[in-house]
């Protein structure tokens, strides 16, 4: 069974300090609790040492900019914090959970003076989808939710008011059997699954990712798009129609959480756990943990 997270052991780095895991509070009006005003990032440990630090950092610092509020730390201070807190965690391959969020001197709509709290959670995990499921794709429905339109929101960023929508189509694909669901965008097209960009592959070994112009270009999406390249393998950025996925053979989600992860079923269109796909996720192991080939 898992634990709870407010059960756990251990440090939290907190507002530059490490504090007990138990001791570790946020009040209850906390602006970032009632509007949303939370951005955080993700990232993986693999053999000790976080995958891509600097640009997850970096996509903090972007994401906290795009909520009009300034991270009250250098981006260096953020990442040796960091790698202190799962070398004190004792972190071997486990998450890292950076948040930053709108504090409780001001309840309203308007939050200018608030103080901007930041912290950085690490645990060990292992995969985020079960391993079976993995191995012969997962299934995802189509999610009655839309990414909205670009200019609605600040797409470009992880601001935990994003993810409403994510949570309330993965419960529903959940509750209907399926593991992920597969969000449109407000123009009808293919965005991502809840947490994942999304690739497909055609009969000619040509992959088809949608373009991230209203939802998050994924730091695991780009280093796949350089792992195919790598291996002279097409890769097209564009607009994806739903009665397009009839002509795929193959599909797979990327995300620093679900890193390569193959599809075998969305809704009524089937796909084959190939070995392109089964080559792409091996290389992305290989990166990751810095092994090199045989």
């Amino acid at each position: 069974m898992m634990i709870p997270y407010d059960k756990r052991d251990g440090k939290i780095w907190y507002n530059s300090e490490l504090v007990n895991w138990s001791d570790v509070k946020v009040h209850v009006l906390s602006h970032g609790l009632h509007y949303a005003s939370c951005v955080f990032e993700g990232e993986r440990v693999y053999d000790g040492e976080i995958f891509k630090l600097e640009e997850h950092t970096s996509r903090f610092f972007h994401s906290a900019k795009r909520m009009g509020f300034e991270i009250p730390y250098s981006e260096d201070q953020i990442n040796n914090a960091s790698k202190n807190i799962i070398s004190v965690q004792k972190i071997e391959n486990g998450y890292v959970r950076p948040v930053a969020w709108r504090g409780s001197e001001m309840m309203a709509i308007s939050a200018q003076h608030t103080k901007i709290h930041v912290a950085i959670a690490t645990w060990e995990w292992g995969s985020y989808f079960d391993p079976k499921l993995k191995i012969e794709g997962i299934k995802l429905n189509i999610s009655k939710w839309k990414r909205p339109a670009p200019d609605t929101i600040p797409w470009d960023t992880k601001a935990s008011g994003l993810y409403m929508i994510c949570t309330l189509s993965k419960h529903e694909a959940e509750r209907d059997g399926y593991t992920d669901s597969l969000m449109l965008d407000h123009e009808g097209n293919v965005a991502e699954a809840t947490g994942a960009n999304i690739f497909f592959k055609d009969k000619e070994e040509v992959l088809h990712t949608p373009v991230p112009d209203s939802f998050l270009d994924g730091i695991t999406r780009r280093t796949v798009i350089d792992i195919a390249k790598s291996k002279n393998i097409k890769v097209v950025e564009r607009k994806i129609s739903p009665e397009e996925l009839k002509n795929f053979s193959g599909c797979f989600l990327t995300g620093t959480a679900a890193e390569v992860t193959p599809v075998s079923k969305i809704a009524n269109y089937s796909f084959k756990v190939c070995n392109t796909i089964i080559g792409l996720s091996d290389s992305y192991q290989l990166i990751v943990r810095k092994k090199k080939a045989a």
